[in-house]
């Protein structure tokens, strides 16, 4: 009796491009996906189509420096990592020669409130602009935000788990290897800012989103003055 036909494993139908090799072997040294994302400045999903879609052939120089840096340099900052990824990653160019436009997604916030916008480096940076639209459209909605920061260990006033920080949920805390550390700050379950309040905020910061979140922050005692915000990410829903 002949043995069944193998399946294909869904988005495994062709052999990995050289994008998703790399991005593997990044994966091995204990990068997730979406910290490639981040250090290629692009979206999670992105990363995602090197496997199911054979996209990525933009990023390959760029994730062989990255990768280079990771193994031989000893780098693991990625904020340094995508610096280097920015220096060898190029704009696509139209038929004429003109850089291609970059397509975005508008932003997007569910029926139910849900939205989510994430920064890295280059775009904190300058002012974290893109999250702008996503809080202005929380607030006209009403809606709650919550927001992750990332910083160096020794920039927060407060130990990891702190009832004076975030309030003692430690599970709210991700310890990176190159010393710096990931805090959320609100939550469905603790309420959330009012994402109005947080609107006029960032206004008054002249639209920078960083420097908002980094005086908020400074405000509350949380940070020291001269901590620098290595990513930024924000969420909303609606309040119940």
């Amino acid at each position: 009796m002949a043995p069944p036909p193998r399946r294909s494993t869904p988005g495994r139908r062709h052999p990995l491009n050289e994008a998703a090799r790399l991005a593997d072997r990044l994966q091995q040294h204990g990068y997730t996906k979406r910290d490639i994302a981040r250090i290629i400045n692009r979206d999670p999903s992105l990363v995602s189509q090197f496997y199911t879609k054979n996209k990525g052939a933009a990023f390959v120089t760029a994730l062989r420096e990255v990768l280079t840096a990771a193994e031989t340099g000893g780098i693991t900052d990625l904020p340094e990592l995508a610096a280097i990824a920015a220096r060898h990653t190029r704009r696509r160019t139209t038929a004429s020669g003109a850089r291609a436009r970059v397509r975005t997604k508008a932003v997007l916030i569910t029926p139910t409130g849900s939205g989510t916008g994430r920064v890295g480096a280059q775009a904190i940076a300058s002012g974290s602009a893109r999250l702008r639209p996503l809080i202005a459209e929380a607030a006209r909605r009403g809606l709650r935000l919550a927001f992750t920061v990332r910083l160096a260990k020794t920039s927060y006033r407060h130990p990891s788990g702190s009832r004076t920080d975030s309030p003692g949920i430690r599970r709210d805390v991700i310890q990176r290897g190159d010393h710096s550390e990931e805090r959320s700050y609100g939550s469905a379950q603790t309420g959330g800012f009012d994402a109005a309040d947080f609107a006029r905020r960032v206004d008054a910061a002249g639209g920078d989103v960083t420097q908002a979140v980094h005086q908020w922050l400074v405000e509350t005692g949380r940070i020291r003055p001269d901590a620098q915000i290595l990513h930024l990410e924000v969420r909303t829903w609606r309040p119940r």
